[in-house]
């Protein structure tokens, strides 16, 4: 016993504990075992946690080109970048949540340069089209180029951005032509390269990836801090924490109109005087990424969207209302559906006030007499005149009868 306890005290010793920098994680296994493509890179592999693999090696070669034409605007040798990471080495390790025990340091130093490269000179290319070559793969091919933007949003495909601007900034400082860099920033090209991947899709104020930067761990977080609400919707508690929400479809013939949110924050739905406010996004078929450890304001949004687009004809009902922009009808419930999995009906749930005055709407009987007359008999100016010309003859016909009564 006296061995067994001297090795495993030992092992324990070389246990390093979690630090505050630790913002990078593995997805729990329970979740990858549902999707798993949907956690795993499918172009290339960024950070340690899927370097090697043998599908992802195709684009190794890309990166060390990228290394080749980045080194060459430098007058900073390749030395003194491994040595710079060098340096940060165990500050880099500490911002993953596992010990990388298969990576020894010169590869781990070589793998972080290797990548994070690649990476700034992919921005640096897509900001400044002067620099694009005719062989660029990436580019030059938008299939190719779109695949890989989803790859750098995964949890476990990320560098801590603090390496890859300390890098730029050391290529920038050695830079053999000073113009090429002027006015431009890790920041500038970055934020360059996402707001066309996150703005694109979903309604944002202006300059929150320049505000966000300085802050975020990582390309993930920095979406998440964009995202995260100036502030949330009253909440109330629900009657035995109902979780009934309506669907598209139970509002609309409650008489609920529908109007695409003003709001700049994709979190923001709002139910005021029989309107639900919903702020304007696009989906896509790729837009089923799992954002796994996303915080509870983005996992009350989609319940609640689960529970309103529950069929392809409510996902038809918000686009005709101009809530959802061009995407696939027929997927979005499924899309939500598959999300929704992911997460959990935590109290108190943020939407609590909308779905509780959203219930009570729906309860009064006189919104579904008022919805249902206008639905089914005003839904279109022939509909209306036909309805108008009926009562107007019903009430002839009994004028009529009336006079005859009264005349006999």
């Amino acid at each position: 016993m006296e061995k067994l306890a001297e090795y495993l005290g030992g092992k324990l010793e070389t246990f390093q504990p979690l630090t505050r920098e630790c913002s990078i994680y593995r997805v729990p296994e329970r979740k990858r075992c549902l999707h798993p493509r949907d956690y795993t890179p499918k172009m290339v592999s960024i950070g340690p946690f899927h370097y090697g693999k043998p599908e992802l090696k195709a684009m190794e070669e890309q990166k060390e080109r990228y290394l080749k034409c980045f080194l060459q605007r430098t007058k900073a040798r390749l030395a003194s970048f491994l040595e710079f990471v060098k340096q940060r080495e165990a500050e880099v390790r500490n911002c993953y949540a596992e010990t990388i025990h298969n990576l020894a340091s010169d590869e781990f130093v070589t793998m972080v340069l290797v990548d994070a490269v690649f990476l700034i000179e992919l921005f640096l290319r897509y900001y400044n089209r002067n620099l694009r070559t005719d062989e660029d793969p990436i580019l030059g091919k938008s299939c190719l180029f779109w695949e890989i933007r989803q790859d750098f949003l995964l949890l476990e495909n990320q560098l801590p951005l603090f390496i890859l601007n300390d890098l730029f900034n050391l290529a920038k400082t050695a830079a053999s032509s000073h113009c090429f860099y002027e006015e431009i920033s890790f920041t500038t090209v970055t934020c360059y390269w996402f707001r066309d991947d996150i703005v694109g899709y979903f309604p944002m104020k202006e300059n929150l990836l320049e505000i966000h930067i300085s802050e975020a761990k990582h390309f993930l977080h920095l979406l998440m801090l964009c995202l995260h609400p100036s502030q949330m919707p009253d909440q109330v508690k629900l009657k035995n924490d109902d979780q009934n929400i309506p669907s598209v479809k139970e509002l609309h013939e409650a008489g609920v109109k529908f109007k695409s949110g003003s709001s700049k924050n994709l979190i923001d739905i709002k139910f005021s005087d029989g309107i639900l406010e919903i702020p304007f996004f696009t989906v896509y078929y790729y837009d089923t990424e799992r954002m796994h450890g996303c915080p509870s304001y983005f996992n009350d949004y989609i319940i609640m969207m689960s529970c309103l687009v529950n069929t392809p004809k409510d996902a038809e009902f918000l686009i005709q209302n101009k809530i959802i922009g061009l995407g696939f009808s027929e997927i979005l419930p499924s899309v939500f559906r598959s999300l929704d999995r992911d997460c959990s009906w935590d109290i108190p749930f943020k939407y609590s006030g909308v779905v509780a005055d959203l219930q009570a709407y729906c309860q009064l009987p006189r919104h579904k007499w008022k919805a249902n007359l206008k639905q089914n008999y005003f839904n279109t100016p022939w509909a209306s005149i036909s309805v108008i010309a009926a009562v107007i003859l019903l009430l002839l016909t009994v004028t009529q009868t009336i006079c005859s009564f009264i005349g006999s």
